[in-house]
């Protein structure tokens, strides 16, 4: 492999674990905001366990990597400067959202960054696989926020009708464990989803530099990205911890376990499809429909339509952003 081909792969590689490492921080939390805002666990707890669950998620599968690094655009077809640029235009979006304190999406951010970068270098929309991103990104773009807040409405209902009989006190007492188990499947889930998108972006470098011969996510690959989020959801993201789990609805803890249980199990069938969705809005679409579930006031709608803007804006932010990073690196080596 010539050395310029090398240094660029190395540094795709560094820049996929920094994005890693924000996604961790970024994205905390949608696995601990309702436990932190419910006073069931306290930050430092919640943030520790996210960030074992969230190590231990990434290893289920690489179905997901898979989609990220060879189903969208092909990774032997686009140069790795389109990477590079893909990763700065997600990085620069996820930083910009965190520092608002807005709930968007980091998987949303990738995507766009790929497709812009692989657009501006191919300098057609026939690079991209049309009917992948239509089936296994645009579908569930818009099916799994819409079936969070299905599935945190009725659940939540359904709890209501079970536990009317119960004491509030109990109920308290009862959920407050419970929470804890919702918030670990959360926490779990989000791994499993969200790191194999790195994961899939560095086997997508690898595969384009020469140094693999076939799209096959390696044990080392699938252990740096575990940890840089780990690493990264270890430092917590206060902002968007308070406009998820303070800023949307009040919750108590058995409205926090049927949020969180809801948007595990959402997750969860999207990694079972191969479907990188937002983790993101499925928390956040999961409280709103948890929340909506006791009066349609109790939910903040004007926090809800910020983060819709967002859930729209995403990917053509991302994929404008990565296109002319691309354009600009290219001048750059001329």
């Amino acid at each position: 492999m010539p050395e310029s081909n090398w240094m660029m792969t190395m540094t795709i590689i560094a820049l996929a674990l920094i994005f890693d490492f924000i996604n961790g921080f970024h994205d905390t939390a949608n696995a601990i905001a309702t436990s932190v805002a419910t006073r069931v666990l306290s930050p430092a707890a919640a943030i520790t366990m996210a960030a074992i669950l969230n190590f231990l998620g990434a290893f289920i599968s690489v179905k997901v990597a898979e989609t990220i690094g060879a189903g969208l655009v092909p990774p032997e077809s686009i140069p790795q400067t389109a990477i590079v640029a893909a990763l700065l235009g997600a990085i620069i979006w996820n930083l910009i959202t965190w520092y608002g304190g807005l709930p968007s999406s980091s998987s949303h951010a990738l995507i766009g960054g790929l497709l812009g970068a692989a657009i501006a270098a191919a300098g057609s929309l026939a690079i991209v696989n049309w009917q992948g991103f239509f089936s296994k990104v645009l579908l569930w773009l818009v099916l799994s926020p819409c079936i969070g807040l299905l599935v945190g409405f009725c659940f939540m209902n359904l709890l209501n009708l079970l536990l009317k009989t119960w004491h509030p006190e109990r109920v308290r007492r009862v959920f407050s464990k419970a929470q804890i188990i919702s918030a670990a499947l959360m926490a779990f889930n989000h791994g499993a989803n969200d790191a194999q998108k790195s994961m899939g972006v560095i086997t997508m470098a690898l595969l384009s530099g020469g140094l693999i011969a076939q799209f096959e996510v390696p044990l080392w690959v699938k252990a740096a990205c575990a940890l840089a989020m780990a690493a990264g959801t270890s430092f917590g993201g206060w902002k968007i911890i308070k406009t998820v789990g303070l800023n949307m609805a009040r919750l108590a803890p058995v409205n926090g376990f049927a949020a969180e249980t809801g948007a595990a199990a959402v997750i969860f069938t999207a990694t079972m499809f191969h479907a990188p969705v937002s983790t993101t809005h499925i928390i956040s679409t999961s409280i709103m429909g948890v929340g909506a579930a006791k009066r349609l006031s109790s939910v903040r709608w004007i926090v809800a339509q910020e983060i819709l803007m967002a859930w729209l804006l995403t990917i053509p932010i991302t994929a404008m952003i990565s296109g002319c990073i691309f354009y600009l690196i290219d001048l750059a080596m001329i």
